[in-house]
């Protein structure tokens, strides 16, 4: 039997703003099947639409006629799903685990009685994935699309998927406070929008600009001096205004800090409330509840409190302007958080949650002329996330590279070939991308796809419970004080009681259930815990390269942290790194100390033995070489490498010295520089013998001598001249006419041959004056097209002119040279007409001697 609200639970549910916006969504999701709900914060799209959906609320004319119905909500966050469970349970007069549950990773409250049950979009993944169908769910609502999850993402695409194929009458809801409405009415195929109008109450905004020299932030720093302007931010808010106090940081360094600054407000009676992922869950209660109206409030808060969550009570925000977002370095497969400037979305967002119950006020920490640098939404997860658990998840889906999926934004080509190499390498994944066997295990986990490997591979080596508790250490990760040893951290959790080993502990226990059971194995817990963190992080096992610095099988450089609990071990198993913004090395934040054996046996995939040979420090290296990924294991010398190989590394030595690596005498040169003319002047089938040209050629006109050579001294040894005649046009008979087209040597009149010099931009004859006497017409070299440069040289062999044209010179230059020259060379003959005088050699006195 549906329940009735009790009285002011009842008048609660009919005054929330979403209820006029009810019948057009019934409408819409009865001929469309499909429905985008736009509702600002505190409208009640998370508590009215699914009991309405469902028809439980008892009021009139927010259902429509026919049997119950079941409904699904999917929340984006644990907290986020249970909170919403508990306040419509609340308005029904029950407890969670009634009409409306709840399943969330490690806890699930519901009845056969239940017919709204709020789930995390995790969880939601885990059931399409083991049957399609929903069998049972009529509506599927996902709440908070604005925030652009993967998970939420990928289960849209999924569902769309599913009314395409199997469930034309699965309904599906897409909610959203503040959203592009148009984008996501496209992707649902056109599916009307829905719009309710919040009943917001007026909220003030003051900026609050810190004070000058304050540093952006970078990576994950904040600067303090921004933290404690935000705390005085906080004092000022508590004694101009009334109510309750919610602050919005990035993350849960930035609130302790200012929970450290504001330490003795709660003996002045105010609580100073820390509400995030990781806060215990009495104490996520206690802030969801609300005050007793006793004492004042301040909860300071990551982004979990902007949208799906209600803090009552609360009538000021504060506002660091500052998110986290993850990055991932593919290349290296390492992941960071990295502040950022909010969104102008979620600014709004946080401002509306002043003003949800009376008139509010909200401090902006930051100049308004800051607005322009800030991006309209926040960034959609599928562009800057690791996408490893996205391509498993496609893969078991049987859509491996994603296309066909309706997704808003398709993923990064880069960063889906990095996640889809992942897979293959944990065995996940069949060449065509499809899952393996183990691979649709690994999925069904609830795990990222590295972890559920280690746990299911991991178990019948050290025992399942041993296994559970190592990778629900590294999914839960465990609090900065248990430090950076994960041994020493796992022993710690074994015996505390505290908040953190409460959900560890939960995780273990599903963890154990989630794989088949092995009994615990001789292995020690430190082998244990290495070999597991090891299996889960294969490419990640490193090995000392100084004190406290390591190179990681990826290639990877790393560095321990100051204080480091770690020592300085010769191998690292290591589970959480980062490479924050800037840092030329990756940090190592936790890990623990493995041997050589275990890090072969762990990562046995990367492990390579082979023969290298290459061009080191300017010769031939030759060396058999195990390797563990970049991770150089032992070598020894070859004494008789592949001649593949060889032929390889000597080319490699080629191209990186250069042709000068041969020997190049003066006949091969000026040959070189003959070829070189011809190229320019006649081009083809004359070749390029460019340093860079030659290099791409040279396994075709050096393959003898590099067939031959052993190392250097053998290239060095080579005549270059005879090579280089290999590219010589032979096969078009071109060859034969070099000595005609580009002649190494000239007659002269005077019976002498001189060498024609090509090494400059024009070729060049340089000979003595008189042996030219006569010689009127310059000679011209290829084909004619190109006259030769004629250096006319004194007797002493000093140029005396240049020309390009004799006749001219005989006719209008050599009077001067004449003139100028015949005084101190007085032996040598200096006719009027040179035109027209006999080409000599030899001085006057000699060409006497031979006249008579």
């Amino acid at each position: 039997m549906t329940p009735a609200p009790p009285g002011p639970r009842r008048d609660a549910l009919a005054a929330l703003p979403v209820r006029a916006a009810l019948p057009a969504l019934r409408d819409a999701l009865g001929t469309h099947g499909c429905a985008v709900l736009a509702a600002p914060p505190g409208t009640g799209k998370t508590t009215l639409v699914p009991l309405a959906l469902a028809g439980l609320t008892g009021l009139t004319g927010l259902t429509g006629d026919g049997p119950p119905r079941h409904v699904t909500v999917a929340e984006p966050r644990r907290m986020a799903a249970k909170a919403a469970a508990r306040r419509m349970a609340w308005l029904l007069g029950e407890e969670a685990g009634q009409h409306v549950g709840f399943t969330v990773r490690g806890e699930r409250k519901v009845s056969p009685a239940t017919r709204v049950e709020v789930v995390t979009t995790g969880v939601l993944l885990q059931r399409l994935q083991r049957d399609q169908e929903l069998p049972g769910t009529h509506t599927v609502l996902l709440d908070e699309c604005h925030e652009r999850h993967l998970d939420a993402d990928t289960a849209m695409a999924f569902l769309l998927d599913v009314r395409a194929t199997l469930r034309p009458d699965l309904q599906l809801v897409a909610a959203s406070a503040t959203t592009d409405a148009d984008a996501w009415s496209r992707l649902l195929h056109d599916a009307p929008v829905v719009r309710a109008e919040a009943r917001t109450h007026p909220v003030g905004v003051t900026h609050a600009p810190p004070p000058r020299g304050t540093r952006p932030p970078h990576g994950m720093r904040v600067d303090p001096a921004l933290l404690d302007h935000i705390a005085a931010t906080v004092r000022t808010a508590l004694r101009d205004h009334h109510g309750d106090i919610l602050c919005f940081l990035p993350g849960t360094g930035e609130i302790a800090r200012v929970a450290a600054l504001l330490g003795d407000l709660p003996g002045h009676g105010t609580d100073v409330l820390q509400l995030h992922g990781q806060a215990p869950a009495a104490v996520q209660e206690d802030v969801l509840h609300g005050g007793d109206g006793t004492r004042r409030r301040v909860v300071l808060s990551t982004s979990v409190a902007e949208s799906s969550l209600t803090v009552p009570g609360v009538r000021v925000v504060v506002d660091s302007g500052l998110a986290r977002e993850p990055r991932t370095d593919h290349a290296r497969g390492l992941g960071s958080l990295t502040t950022v400037r909010a969104s102008h979305a979620t600014a709004a967002q946080r401002l509306g949650r002043a003003g949800r119950e009376a008139p509010g006020h909200a401090y902006r920490c930051w100049n308004p002329a800051d607005d322009t640098g800030r991006p309209r939404y926040p960034s959609p997860e599928i562009a800057i996330a690791d996408l490893t658990p996205f391509a498993l998840q496609a893969a078991v889906w049987g859509a491996p590279d994603a296309t066909g999926l309706a997704l808003l934004d398709p993923p990064p080509a880069g960063a889906l070939t990095a996640a889809r190499d992942v897979l293959a390498a944990i065995g996940a994944t069949r060449p065509d991308g499809l899952p393996t066997d183990h691979g649709a295990r690994m999925a069904r986990v609830g795990l990222h796809p590295r972890l559920a490997r280690a746990l299911l591979d991991g178990a019948p080596r050290t025992g399942t419970r041993r296994a559970a508790d190592i990778v629900a250490l590294i999914a839960e990760e465990p609090p900065r004080d248990y430090g950076d040893d994960l041994t020493t951290a796992w022993r710690t959790a074994r015996r505390a009681h505290d908040a953190y080993t409460a959900r560890w502990r939960a995780e273990t226990r599903r963890l154990a259930a989630a794989a088949p059971d092995h009994p615990q194995t001789a292995l020690t817990d430190d082998t244990a815990a290495g070999l597991v963190t090891a299996l889960a992080f294969p490419e990640r096992v490193a090995r000392r390269r100084a004190a406290g610095s390591y190179l990681m099988a990826s290639g990877t450089a790393a560095e321990l942290a100051a204080g480091t609990r770690l020592g300085t071990p010769g191998w690292l198993a290591v589970a959480v790194a980062d490479r924050p913004a800037g840092a030329p090395t990756a940090r190592v934040r936790l890990a623990t100390a493995i041997d050589e054996d275990t890090a072969r046996t762990a990562a046995a995939p990367l492990l390579t033995a082979r023969d290298d040979v290459s061009w080191t420090d300017g010769d031939i290296a030759a060396q058999h070489t195990v390797r563990l990924g970049a991770i150089e294991l032992g070598t020894r010398p070859l004494t008789a490498p592949d001649p593949a190989l060889l032929h390889a590394a000597l080319l490699d030595g080629l191209r990186r010295e250069g042709p000068g690596l041969l020997t190049w005498s003066r006949d091969a040169t000026a040959l070189r520089q003959r070829l070189a003319f011809l190229h320019r002047e006649l081009g083809d089938p004359w070749p390029d013998v460019s340093d860079a040209a030659l290099l791409d050629r040279a396994e075709e006109w050096l393959a003898p001598e590099l067939a031959r050579a052993r190392r250097r001294a053998d290239l060095a040894r080579t005549d270059a001249g005879a090579a280089l005649s290999r590219l010589l046009p032979w096969a078009g008979g071109e060859a034969a006419r070099l000595g005609e087209l580009a002649p190494e040597r000239v007659e002269i009149p005077s019976g002498s041959r001189v060498r024609v010099s090509y090494d400059g931009d024009r070729p060049v004859l340089a000979a003595k004056l008189q042996e030219l006497f006569g010689w009127t017409a310059t000679p011209r070299i290829a084909d004619g097209r190109v006259p030769l440069v004629v250096h006319l040289l004194s007797p002493a062999g000093r140029p005396a002119a240049v020309t390009s044209d004799l006749a001219s010179f005989w006719r209008d230059g050599y009077r001067a040279v004449r003139a100028e020259l015949r005084g101190r060379y007085p032996k040598h003959p200096w006719p009027e007409d040179p035109a027209t005088a006999m080409a000599t050699r030899h001085t006057k006195a000699r060409l006497n001697t031979s006249d008579r």
